[in-house]
Protein backbone atom coordinates (compact mmCIF):
# COMPACT_ATOMS: atom_id res chain seq x y z
CA UNK A 1 0.00 0.00 0.00
CA UNK A 2 2.58 2.22 0.98
CA UNK A 3 4.56 1.75 -2.69
CA UNK A 4 1.70 2.50 -4.35
CA UNK A 5 1.09 5.17 -2.19
CA UNK A 6 4.38 6.71 -3.50
CA UNK A 7 4.17 5.84 -7.04
CA UNK A 8 1.04 7.78 -7.06
CA UNK A 9 2.65 10.77 -5.63
CA UNK A 10 5.53 10.64 -7.90
CA UNK A 11 3.41 10.37 -10.73
CA UNK A 12 1.68 13.64 -9.53
CA UNK A 13 5.18 15.30 -8.82
CA UNK A 14 6.52 14.08 -12.42
CA UNK A 15 7.19 16.33 -15.04
CA UNK A 16 5.04 16.66 -18.16
CA UNK A 17 5.44 18.31 -21.26
CA UNK A 18 2.80 21.23 -21.80
CA UNK A 19 0.74 19.07 -24.22
CA UNK A 20 0.67 16.04 -21.83
CA UNK A 21 -0.35 18.71 -18.36
CA UNK A 22 -3.56 20.02 -20.94
CA UNK A 23 -4.51 16.42 -22.02
CA UNK A 24 -4.57 15.81 -18.56
CA UNK A 25 -6.08 18.72 -17.14
CA UNK A 26 -9.12 18.06 -19.54
CA UNK A 27 -9.16 14.48 -18.33
CA UNK A 28 -8.95 15.67 -14.59
CA UNK A 29 -12.00 17.85 -15.58
CA UNK A 30 -13.88 15.29 -17.40
CA UNK A 31 -13.92 13.30 -14.24
CA UNK A 32 -14.91 15.60 -11.97
CA UNK A 33 -17.86 16.74 -14.03
CA UNK A 34 -19.03 12.86 -14.55
CA UNK A 35 -19.47 12.84 -10.49
CA UNK A 36 -20.49 16.08 -9.93
CA UNK A 37 -23.55 15.40 -12.89
CA UNK A 38 -23.97 12.21 -11.33
CA UNK A 39 -25.33 13.46 -8.47
CA UNK A 40 -28.99 13.48 -7.90
CA UNK A 41 -29.14 16.98 -6.38
CA UNK A 42 -27.48 17.51 -10.44
CA UNK A 43 -30.70 15.82 -11.97
CA UNK A 44 -34.40 17.18 -12.26
CA UNK A 45 -35.66 13.50 -11.21
CA UNK A 46 -33.67 13.97 -7.98
CA UNK A 47 -32.28 10.13 -9.05
CA UNK A 48 -28.55 10.24 -10.59
CA UNK A 49 -28.80 10.26 -14.16
CA UNK A 50 -26.14 7.37 -14.34
CA UNK A 51 -22.83 6.82 -15.24
CA UNK A 52 -22.76 6.63 -19.17
CA UNK A 53 -25.12 10.37 -19.60
CA UNK A 54 -22.96 11.89 -16.97
CA UNK A 55 -19.58 11.07 -18.50
CA UNK A 56 -20.91 11.24 -21.89
CA UNK A 57 -22.21 14.88 -20.94
CA UNK A 58 -19.20 16.37 -19.10
CA UNK A 59 -16.57 14.99 -21.88
CA UNK A 60 -19.57 16.99 -24.27
CA UNK A 61 -19.65 19.66 -22.19
CA UNK A 62 -15.53 20.08 -21.25
CA UNK A 63 -14.79 19.23 -25.37
CA UNK A 64 -17.38 22.54 -26.17
CA UNK A 65 -19.24 19.62 -28.91
CA UNK A 66 -22.89 20.18 -27.86
CA UNK A 67 -23.78 16.06 -28.51
CA UNK A 68 -26.27 15.07 -25.58
CA UNK A 69 -27.86 11.81 -24.96
CA UNK A 70 -31.15 14.24 -23.89
CA UNK A 71 -32.22 17.18 -23.46
CA UNK A 72 -30.27 19.11 -20.88
CA UNK A 73 -33.25 20.89 -19.50
CA UNK A 74 -34.98 17.72 -19.03
CA UNK A 75 -32.46 15.74 -17.40
CA UNK A 76 -30.45 18.43 -15.59
CA UNK A 77 -31.72 20.56 -12.86
CA UNK A 78 -30.22 24.26 -11.94
CA UNK A 79 -27.14 22.85 -10.20
CA UNK A 80 -26.52 20.23 -12.88
CA UNK A 81 -27.08 22.79 -15.68
CA UNK A 82 -24.24 24.92 -13.69
CA UNK A 83 -22.23 22.50 -13.81
CA UNK A 84 -22.58 22.04 -17.41
CA UNK A 85 -22.05 25.66 -18.07
CA UNK A 86 -18.73 25.72 -16.08
CA UNK A 87 -17.14 22.54 -17.79
CA UNK A 88 -17.91 24.89 -21.11
CA UNK A 89 -16.22 27.72 -19.86
CA UNK A 90 -13.37 25.68 -18.62
CA UNK A 91 -13.31 23.75 -21.82
CA UNK A 92 -14.20 26.88 -24.39
CA UNK A 93 -11.33 29.44 -23.16
CA UNK A 94 -8.95 26.24 -21.24
CA UNK A 95 -8.58 25.21 -17.67
CA UNK A 96 -4.85 27.92 -17.97
CA UNK A 97 -7.14 30.42 -18.10
CA UNK A 98 -8.94 29.79 -15.00
CA UNK A 99 -5.48 29.11 -13.67
CA UNK A 100 -4.04 32.74 -14.84
CA UNK A 101 -7.39 34.30 -13.44
CA UNK A 102 -6.14 33.05 -9.76
CA UNK A 103 -2.28 33.90 -10.63
CA UNK A 104 -3.30 37.82 -11.84
CA UNK A 105 -6.11 38.28 -9.20
CA UNK A 106 -2.97 37.16 -6.14
CA UNK A 107 -0.68 39.07 -8.40
CA UNK A 108 1.46 36.23 -8.82
CA UNK A 109 4.86 35.45 -10.78
CA UNK A 110 3.93 33.71 -13.63
CA UNK A 111 6.70 31.17 -14.03
CA UNK A 112 9.09 29.53 -17.47
CA UNK A 113 6.50 26.04 -17.14
CA UNK A 114 3.08 28.09 -16.45
CA UNK A 115 4.49 30.38 -19.73
CA UNK A 116 5.16 26.94 -21.98
CA UNK A 117 1.73 25.57 -20.98
CA UNK A 118 0.24 29.11 -21.65
CA UNK A 119 1.88 29.07 -25.22
CA UNK A 120 0.51 25.59 -26.31
CA UNK A 121 -2.99 25.92 -24.36
CA UNK A 122 -2.90 29.58 -27.20
CA UNK A 123 -1.84 27.22 -29.67
CA UNK A 124 1.47 29.99 -30.30
CA UNK A 125 4.77 29.33 -30.80
CA UNK A 126 6.85 31.68 -28.63
CA UNK A 127 6.59 32.30 -25.22
CA UNK A 128 7.48 35.66 -25.83
CA UNK A 129 4.04 38.35 -25.03
CA UNK A 130 2.28 34.90 -24.61
CA UNK A 131 1.21 36.53 -20.88
CA UNK A 132 -0.09 39.74 -22.28
CA UNK A 133 -1.69 37.17 -24.48
CA UNK A 134 -3.63 35.20 -21.68
CA UNK A 135 -4.70 38.20 -20.31
CA UNK A 136 -6.21 39.70 -23.34
CA UNK A 137 -8.12 36.26 -23.68
CA UNK A 138 -9.13 36.84 -20.52
CA UNK A 139 -10.52 40.43 -20.15
CA UNK A 140 -11.90 39.75 -23.87
CA UNK A 141 -13.84 36.65 -23.71
CA UNK A 142 -15.51 38.20 -20.47
CA UNK A 143 -16.52 41.56 -21.98
CA UNK A 144 -17.69 39.30 -25.25
CA UNK A 145 -19.93 37.28 -23.16
CA UNK A 146 -21.35 40.05 -21.02
CA UNK A 147 -22.20 41.88 -24.21
CA UNK A 148 -24.24 39.19 -26.03
CA UNK A 149 -25.80 38.28 -22.41
CA UNK A 150 -27.18 41.46 -22.19
CA UNK A 151 -28.71 41.70 -25.42
CA UNK A 152 -30.21 38.22 -25.08
CA UNK A 153 -31.53 39.27 -21.80
CA UNK A 154 -33.20 42.30 -22.94
CA UNK A 155 -34.14 40.34 -25.94
CA UNK A 156 -35.75 37.65 -23.51
CA UNK A 157 -37.11 39.91 -20.93
CA UNK A 158 -40.76 40.75 -22.54
CA UNK A 159 -41.64 36.95 -23.39
CA UNK A 160 -40.37 35.06 -20.17
CA UNK A 161 -39.54 37.41 -17.09
CA UNK A 162 -36.65 38.22 -15.66
CA UNK A 163 -35.41 34.70 -13.76
CA UNK A 164 -35.49 33.05 -17.21
CA UNK A 165 -33.92 36.02 -19.07
CA UNK A 166 -31.13 36.14 -17.09
CA UNK A 167 -30.73 32.26 -16.78
CA UNK A 168 -31.27 31.75 -20.79
CA UNK A 169 -29.24 34.87 -21.71
CA UNK A 170 -25.89 33.96 -19.58
CA UNK A 171 -26.19 30.02 -20.62
CA UNK A 172 -26.34 30.84 -24.44
CA UNK A 173 -24.18 34.04 -24.21
CA UNK A 174 -21.19 31.41 -23.42
CA UNK A 175 -22.43 28.62 -24.67
CA UNK A 176 -22.27 30.17 -27.88
CA UNK A 177 -19.14 31.96 -27.40
CA UNK A 178 -17.16 28.90 -26.50
CA UNK A 179 -19.01 27.30 -29.63
CA UNK A 180 -20.72 24.56 -27.49
CA UNK A 181 -24.22 24.75 -28.93
CA UNK A 182 -25.69 23.69 -25.29
CA UNK A 183 -29.09 24.78 -25.15
CA UNK A 184 -31.41 25.04 -21.94
CA UNK A 185 -34.85 25.62 -23.66
CA UNK A 186 -36.40 22.36 -22.62
CA UNK A 187 -39.22 24.20 -20.90
CA UNK A 188 -40.32 25.83 -24.07
CA UNK A 189 -39.50 23.39 -26.66
CA UNK A 190 -37.42 19.91 -25.56
CA UNK A 191 -34.41 18.62 -27.81
CA UNK A 192 -34.99 21.37 -30.51
CA UNK A 193 -32.75 23.71 -29.93
CA UNK A 194 -32.69 27.19 -31.60
CA UNK A 195 -35.63 25.88 -34.01
CA UNK A 196 -38.33 27.89 -31.44
CA UNK A 197 -36.16 30.99 -32.36
CA UNK A 198 -35.29 30.73 -35.72
CA UNK A 199 -38.01 33.64 -37.28
CA UNK A 200 -36.10 35.84 -34.50
CA UNK A 201 -33.37 38.09 -35.81
CA UNK A 202 -32.23 39.23 -32.67
CA UNK A 203 -31.56 35.97 -31.30
CA UNK A 204 -29.51 34.07 -33.85
CA UNK A 205 -27.60 37.04 -35.18
CA UNK A 206 -25.95 37.72 -31.45
CA UNK A 207 -25.69 33.95 -31.11
CA UNK A 208 -23.94 34.17 -34.54
CA UNK A 209 -21.61 36.88 -33.95
CA UNK A 210 -20.62 35.36 -30.69
CA UNK A 211 -19.62 32.45 -32.34
CA UNK A 212 -17.64 33.81 -34.86
CA UNK A 213 -15.64 35.92 -32.75
CA UNK A 214 -15.04 32.63 -30.59
CA UNK A 215 -14.15 30.94 -33.41
CA UNK A 216 -11.25 33.46 -34.79
CA UNK A 217 -9.32 32.54 -32.20
CA UNK A 218 -7.40 34.58 -29.58
CA UNK A 219 -3.91 35.40 -31.47
CA UNK A 220 -5.94 37.01 -34.43
CA UNK A 221 -8.30 39.33 -31.19
CA UNK A 222 -5.03 41.05 -30.63
CA UNK A 223 -3.95 41.26 -33.51
CA UNK A 224 -6.93 43.26 -35.04
CA UNK A 225 -7.37 44.92 -32.12
CA UNK A 226 -3.41 46.31 -31.58
CA UNK A 227 -2.55 46.81 -35.85
CA UNK A 228 -6.23 47.81 -36.68
CA UNK A 229 -5.37 47.73 -40.33
CA UNK A 230 -6.02 44.37 -42.65
CA UNK A 231 -2.49 45.44 -44.17
CA UNK A 232 -0.25 45.62 -40.61
CA UNK A 233 -1.92 42.37 -39.25
CA UNK A 234 0.16 38.72 -40.06
CA UNK A 235 -0.27 36.17 -43.14
CA UNK A 236 -1.90 34.08 -40.43
CA UNK A 237 -4.23 36.61 -39.68
CA UNK A 238 -5.24 37.40 -42.82
CA UNK A 239 -5.66 33.60 -43.73
CA UNK A 240 -7.92 33.43 -40.88
CA UNK A 241 -9.96 36.20 -41.89
CA UNK A 242 -10.02 35.62 -45.44
CA UNK A 243 -11.07 32.04 -44.80
CA UNK A 244 -13.72 32.73 -42.30
CA UNK A 245 -15.64 34.99 -44.49
CA UNK A 246 -15.80 32.83 -47.47
CA UNK A 247 -16.45 29.69 -45.50
CA UNK A 248 -19.47 31.05 -43.84
CA UNK A 249 -20.56 32.87 -47.48
CA UNK A 250 -20.01 29.73 -48.96
CA UNK A 251 -22.19 27.59 -46.71
CA UNK A 252 -25.05 29.75 -46.32
CA UNK A 253 -24.71 30.09 -50.49
CA UNK A 254 -24.95 26.22 -50.48
CA UNK A 255 -27.48 25.82 -47.57
CA UNK A 256 -29.77 28.54 -49.55
CA UNK A 257 -29.27 26.22 -52.88
CA UNK A 258 -29.61 22.94 -51.31
CA UNK A 259 -32.42 23.42 -49.07
CA UNK A 260 -34.39 26.19 -50.58
CA UNK A 261 -37.44 24.33 -51.47
CA UNK A 262 -37.09 20.98 -48.63
CA UNK A 263 -40.41 21.77 -46.33
CA UNK A 264 -38.05 20.22 -43.47
CA UNK A 265 -35.94 22.75 -43.34
CA UNK A 266 -36.64 26.38 -45.21
CA UNK A 267 -38.95 25.63 -47.96
CA UNK A 268 -42.00 26.59 -45.90
CA UNK A 269 -40.33 30.24 -44.44
CA UNK A 270 -40.48 33.63 -45.95
CA UNK A 271 -37.48 34.66 -48.11
CA UNK A 272 -35.81 36.29 -45.70
CA UNK A 273 -36.29 34.20 -42.58
CA UNK A 274 -34.77 31.73 -45.05
CA UNK A 275 -31.56 33.79 -45.65
CA UNK A 276 -31.16 34.37 -41.78
CA UNK A 277 -31.44 30.59 -41.18
CA UNK A 278 -28.92 29.67 -44.16
CA UNK A 279 -25.99 32.10 -42.56
CA UNK A 280 -26.83 30.74 -39.31
CA UNK A 281 -26.60 27.47 -40.37
CA UNK A 282 -23.32 28.30 -42.26
CA UNK A 283 -22.31 29.87 -39.39
CA UNK A 284 -23.17 26.97 -36.50
CA UNK A 285 -21.69 24.51 -38.85
CA UNK A 286 -18.23 24.99 -38.06
CA UNK A 287 -18.35 23.73 -34.39
CA UNK A 288 -21.35 26.32 -32.71
CA UNK A 289 -23.65 23.18 -32.43
CA UNK A 290 -26.88 25.46 -32.09
CA UNK A 291 -29.88 24.19 -34.57
CA UNK A 292 -32.16 26.32 -36.32
CA UNK A 293 -33.37 23.69 -38.48
CA UNK A 294 -34.44 20.15 -38.27
CA UNK A 295 -30.88 18.63 -38.91
CA UNK A 296 -32.59 15.01 -39.57
CA UNK A 297 -34.61 17.01 -42.40
CA UNK A 298 -31.46 18.02 -44.14
CA UNK A 299 -31.50 16.89 -47.96
CA UNK A 300 -28.94 13.96 -48.47
CA UNK A 301 -26.31 16.23 -50.24
CA UNK A 302 -26.37 19.11 -47.31
CA UNK A 303 -25.57 16.50 -44.70
CA UNK A 304 -22.60 15.67 -47.43
CA UNK A 305 -21.99 19.03 -47.68
CA UNK A 306 -21.98 19.74 -43.67
CA UNK A 307 -19.39 16.78 -43.13
CA UNK A 308 -16.64 18.89 -44.42
CA UNK A 309 -18.13 22.00 -43.01
CA UNK A 310 -18.13 20.67 -39.96
CA UNK A 311 -14.53 19.14 -39.87
CA UNK A 312 -13.08 22.32 -40.86
CA UNK A 313 -14.11 24.01 -37.50
CA UNK A 314 -13.02 27.32 -36.28
CA UNK A 315 -9.29 29.15 -36.06
CA UNK A 316 -6.03 27.65 -33.95
CA UNK A 317 -6.47 28.79 -30.47
CA UNK A 318 -10.09 29.25 -30.25
CA UNK A 319 -12.87 28.39 -28.71
CA UNK A 320 -13.45 25.81 -31.83
CA UNK A 321 -12.34 22.34 -32.88
CA UNK A 322 -12.19 20.86 -35.88
CA UNK A 323 -8.99 20.77 -38.05
CA UNK A 324 -8.76 24.83 -38.28
CA UNK A 325 -9.56 26.79 -41.21
CA UNK A 326 -6.08 27.81 -41.96
CA UNK A 327 -4.90 24.32 -41.76
CA UNK A 328 -6.68 23.34 -44.78
CA UNK A 329 -6.22 26.36 -46.55
CA UNK A 330 -2.75 25.54 -46.73
CA UNK A 331 -3.92 22.19 -48.19
CA UNK A 332 -5.84 23.90 -50.98
CA UNK A 333 -2.82 26.18 -51.47
CA UNK A 334 -0.74 23.56 -51.76
CA UNK A 335 -2.65 21.11 -54.21
CA UNK A 336 -3.33 24.58 -56.51
CA UNK A 337 0.52 25.19 -56.30
CA UNK A 338 1.24 21.57 -57.47
CA UNK A 339 -1.89 21.62 -59.96
CA UNK A 340 0.20 24.91 -61.59
CA UNK A 341 3.18 23.23 -61.45
CA UNK A 342 5.18 25.21 -58.57
CA UNK A 343 7.04 23.43 -55.87
CA UNK A 344 6.90 25.90 -53.11
CA UNK A 345 3.27 27.11 -51.38
CA UNK A 346 3.06 31.14 -50.65
CA UNK A 347 0.18 33.34 -49.81
CA UNK A 348 0.52 37.24 -49.74
CA UNK A 349 4.30 37.27 -51.18
CA UNK A 350 5.54 34.52 -48.39
CA UNK A 351 6.30 31.32 -48.60
CA UNK A 352 5.02 28.69 -46.08
CA UNK A 353 7.12 25.89 -45.19
CA UNK A 354 7.37 22.69 -46.43
CA UNK A 355 7.27 21.11 -42.95
CA UNK A 356 3.82 23.33 -42.63
CA UNK A 357 2.21 22.06 -45.70
CA UNK A 358 3.50 18.46 -44.35
CA UNK A 359 1.68 18.93 -40.77
CA UNK A 360 -1.51 20.08 -42.34
CA UNK A 361 -1.26 16.82 -44.70
CA UNK A 362 -0.80 14.59 -41.67
CA UNK A 363 -3.88 16.51 -39.14
CA UNK A 364 -6.14 16.43 -42.07
CA UNK A 365 -5.54 12.67 -43.17
CA UNK A 366 -5.90 11.69 -39.49
CA UNK A 367 -8.56 13.12 -38.51
CA UNK A 368 -10.32 12.43 -42.14
CA UNK A 369 -9.78 8.37 -41.32
CA UNK A 370 -10.72 8.84 -37.98
CA UNK A 371 -14.42 10.42 -39.15
CA UNK A 372 -15.13 7.32 -41.62
CA UNK A 373 -13.64 5.15 -39.25
CA UNK A 374 -15.96 5.63 -36.73
CA UNK A 375 -18.96 6.07 -39.35
CA UNK A 376 -18.54 2.56 -39.78
CA UNK A 377 -18.49 1.67 -36.60
CA UNK A 378 -21.74 3.42 -35.62
CA UNK A 379 -23.30 1.73 -38.60
CA UNK A 380 -22.26 -1.78 -37.99
CA UNK A 381 -23.64 -1.26 -33.69
CA UNK A 382 -26.33 0.82 -34.30
CA UNK A 383 -29.12 1.38 -36.49
CA UNK A 384 -28.22 4.46 -38.46
CA UNK A 385 -27.76 5.30 -42.23
CA UNK A 386 -23.90 5.75 -43.64
CA UNK A 387 -24.35 9.40 -44.02
CA UNK A 388 -26.08 10.36 -40.95
CA UNK A 389 -23.24 7.89 -38.89
CA UNK A 390 -21.31 10.17 -40.46
CA UNK A 391 -22.23 13.60 -39.76
CA UNK A 392 -22.54 12.38 -36.38
CA UNK A 393 -18.57 11.16 -36.26
CA UNK A 394 -17.59 14.56 -37.90
CA UNK A 395 -19.51 16.30 -35.66
CA UNK A 396 -17.84 14.28 -32.69
CA UNK A 397 -14.22 15.21 -33.56
CA UNK A 398 -14.98 18.31 -35.11
CA UNK A 399 -16.66 19.29 -31.76
CA UNK A 400 -19.84 20.71 -33.68
CA UNK A 401 -22.59 19.13 -31.46
CA UNK A 402 -25.40 19.16 -34.56
CA UNK A 403 -26.71 15.56 -34.88
CA UNK A 404 -29.41 14.00 -36.91
CA UNK A 405 -31.10 12.90 -34.34
CA UNK A 406 -29.49 9.69 -34.23
CA UNK A 407 -26.98 10.07 -30.93
CA UNK A 408 -30.04 9.17 -28.05
CA UNK A 409 -30.13 5.70 -30.56
CA UNK A 410 -26.33 4.94 -30.76
CA UNK A 411 -25.23 1.53 -28.76
CA UNK A 412 -22.67 1.42 -25.74
CA UNK A 413 -19.83 0.60 -28.07
CA UNK A 414 -21.04 3.46 -30.29
CA UNK A 415 -21.51 6.22 -27.41
CA UNK A 416 -17.96 5.14 -25.55
CA UNK A 417 -16.41 6.03 -29.14
CA UNK A 418 -18.25 9.16 -29.38
CA UNK A 419 -16.77 9.88 -25.49
CA UNK A 420 -13.07 9.21 -27.02
CA UNK A 421 -13.66 11.05 -30.13
CA UNK A 422 -14.83 14.16 -28.63
CA UNK A 423 -12.26 13.95 -26.70
CA UNK A 424 -9.65 13.87 -29.18
CA UNK A 425 -11.45 16.34 -31.32
CA UNK A 426 -10.81 19.58 -28.90
CA UNK A 427 -7.90 17.70 -26.82
CA UNK A 428 -5.85 15.24 -29.49
CA UNK A 429 -6.53 18.16 -32.57
CA UNK A 430 -5.56 20.61 -30.80
CA UNK A 431 -2.38 19.19 -28.49
CA UNK A 432 -1.52 15.70 -29.18
CA UNK A 433 -1.09 16.17 -33.02
CA UNK A 434 0.83 19.70 -32.50
CA UNK A 435 2.52 18.76 -29.68
CA UNK A 436 4.48 15.58 -31.96
CA UNK A 437 4.11 17.57 -35.04
CA UNK A 438 5.91 21.13 -33.39
CA UNK A 439 8.13 18.71 -31.39
CA UNK A 440 11.90 18.37 -32.04
CA UNK A 441 12.59 15.55 -34.81
CA UNK A 442 14.10 12.89 -34.61
CA UNK A 443 17.85 12.73 -36.03
CA UNK A 444 17.89 10.56 -39.62
CA UNK A 445 21.21 8.74 -38.69
CA UNK A 446 20.98 6.97 -42.20
CA UNK A 447 18.98 7.52 -45.59
CA UNK A 448 17.51 4.54 -48.01
CA UNK A 449 17.96 4.80 -52.06
CA UNK A 450 15.33 6.70 -54.09
CA UNK A 451 13.55 4.74 -56.21
CA UNK A 452 10.59 5.88 -58.32
CA UNK A 453 7.20 5.08 -58.17
CA UNK A 454 3.92 6.03 -59.74
CA UNK A 455 1.40 8.84 -58.98
CA UNK A 456 -1.52 9.14 -60.69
Amino acid sequence: MAAKKRQTVKFLKEKRSPTQVIALAFFLIILAGTGLLMLPVSSRSGASVGVLPALFTATSATCVTGLVVGDTWTLFSGFGQAVILSLIELGGLGFMSAACLVIFLFRRKVGLRQRMVMAQALSVNEMEGVVRLQKWVLLGSLTIQFAGAVVLFLRFLPDYGWSTALKWSIFHAVSAFCNAGFDILGSVAPGQSMIVFNHDPVVLITLMVLVVIGGLGFFVWEEVATRRSFKKCSVYTKLVLISTFVLILTGAAFTLLLEWNNPNTLGNMPVGQKILNGLFQSVTLRTAGFASVDQAGLTESSKALSVIFMLIGGSSGSTAGGLKTVTVLVLVLFVISRARGRSRVSAFRRNIPQEKVMDALTIVSIVVGLTFAGALVICLTSPVQFLDALYEAASALGTVGLTAGVTPNLSLVAKLMMIVFMYFGRVGVLTLSLGFLLGDQAEERFRYADTNVLIG
